[in-house]
């Protein structure tokens, strides 16, 4: 259990490397109903840059997000994603890391003695060490009790 002000600025996490496979690239298709030629018609990928389908920038999101968690804090929940951005293409074989850091602490306004945001940036990066996509994370965190003795 972590209350908002027993977050830390600059604290970071690292999880361990997943590499994407076609199954998680067609499953992805099948639940989002996204079946666009770039992720799933290897013919057409050809004409590409990287000349192979790519991996759904949604998948990849969601498995970084996935990696992240770990304990289950019962006093914060996702609040949602900023600035999201993908940046390089993930294909089927390569493997993600994803990287994170506390930048930022603030009330959240709408009820500032109940809660704080945090702002998490996170990385995803692949075997090569090449940032793949970037994004905040927003954590709705309960504030401690206060006592009123």
């Amino acid at each position: 259990m972590t209350y908002f002000e027993e977050y830390e600025l600059g604290s970071s996490r690292q999880s361990y490397g997943r590499t994407v496979t076609e199954a998680d690239i067609v499953l992805h298709a099948g639940q989002t109903g996204d079946f666009y030629p770039h992720h799933m018609d290897a013919e057409f990928a050809k004409s590409l840059p990287g000349g192979q389908r790519i991996a759904h920038g949604t998948l990849i999101l969601s498995m970084a997000v996935g990696m992240l968690a770990g304990e289950i804090n019962d006093k914060a929940m996702s609040y949602g994603y900023d600035r999201v951005r993908f940046i390089r293409p993930v294909h089927a074989g390569d493997t993600i890391t994803s990287r994170s850091e506390i930048v930022a602490l603030r009330d959240y306004t709408r009820q500032p003695d109940a809660f704080g945001l945090a702002e998490e940036k996170v990385e995803v990066v692949n075997q090569r060490g090449e940032v793949v996509i970037a994004f905040v994370h927003l954590y709705l965190v309960n504030r401690q009790p206060r006592s009123d003795t």
